[in-house]
């Protein structure tokens, strides 16, 4: 455990500034803890940060604590309504790096349209359950390599769920996928906690503009509704227009947007 004073000048309380795990701190005011900051590399190998304090003066002091120990760049994710947070991290140094809008996506096929909707020739839908985990995995890696060459992962929405290293795939059962007799073509994941979430669609760059995005979407939402479902949740990144195309062609609605700061020395200089 290591423990100094921070001190900022932004207030005459003395917080003190307690690492007690690895990439883990607390602020302590006269022993009571006033905030916590914690630091972890999500599975896309790019390290978060995430502070939640009482008060200014603990956050700036835990973020000026944590990011003398951390290496650039470090990131952290922030409800873009959140004024008074994103002016915290602005202070400790982060800038907007990406904008990502939470749809709501409703499942009705009245609704959405797409009740109609069928694969294309040749191509069938596989439910989720039933996918063979072999192909699963190989149209995964597939589709994560193409995304790499291009725009790069890292453009994608962030990963938050912990995985083995090098393991993309974490419940197979999870999948729905587009097939042929000889391969899969797209896949698209539907997790649900509190509520269902799209966590992922998309299509082998050479199968693209067919049509079978359209039909994993509608077989995910028609599968959802049938379960009871009245919606789901989906973020997609500003920038990804065909993305946000497909869903508001649905009907879904956005509902809130968060930012995803970056802090990074090397760009700063």
């Amino acid at each position: 455990m290591d423990t100094k004073p921070f001190l900022s000048g932004l207030s005459q309380t003395d917080v003190l500034i307690t690492r007690v795990a690895d990439r883990q701190w607390h602020a302590l005011d006269d022993d009571l803890v006033v905030g916590r900051g914690h630091a972890l590399h999500r599975p896309d190998g790019r390290l978060f940060v995430c502070i939640d304090a009482w008060h200014e003066a603990a956050f700036d002091r835990l973020a000026e604590a944590m990011l003398a120990e951390l290496p650039t760049p470090v990131y952290t994710v922030v409800d873009e309504a959140d004024t008074e947070m994103r002016a915290r991290w602005a202070r400790a140094g982060f800038t907007i790096r990406r904008r990502e809008w939470e749809y709501a996506v409703p499942t009705d096929p009245r609704i959405t349209g797409l009740e109609d909707v069928r694969p294309p020739s040749g191509v069938t839908i596989v439910p989720a359950g039933h996918a063979d985990e072999g192909l699963l995995r190989e149209v995964d890696r597939a589709i994560r390599d193409e995304i790499e060459a291009g725009a790069g992962w890292q453009s994608m929405p962030a990963e938050v769920i912990a995985r083995p290293a090098g393991d993309t795939i974490i419940d197979p059962s999870k999948y729905a996928v587009a097939a042929t007799p000889d391969c899969y073509l797209g896949l698209i994941r539907v997790v649900t906690v509190r509520r269902p979430r799209i966590g992922l669609l998309a299509v082998r760059a050479a199968e693209q503009r067919r049509g079978i995005g359209r039909a994993l979407l509608a077989h995910a939402l028609e599968t959802l509704h049938r379960g009871g479902a009245a919606e789901a949740w989906a973020e997609v990144q500003e920038t990804n227009r065909a993305a946000s195309a497909l869903v508001e062609g649905v009907g879904a609605r956005p509902v809130s947007s968060n930012l995803e700061l970056v802090r990074d020395l090397e760009l700063a200089r």
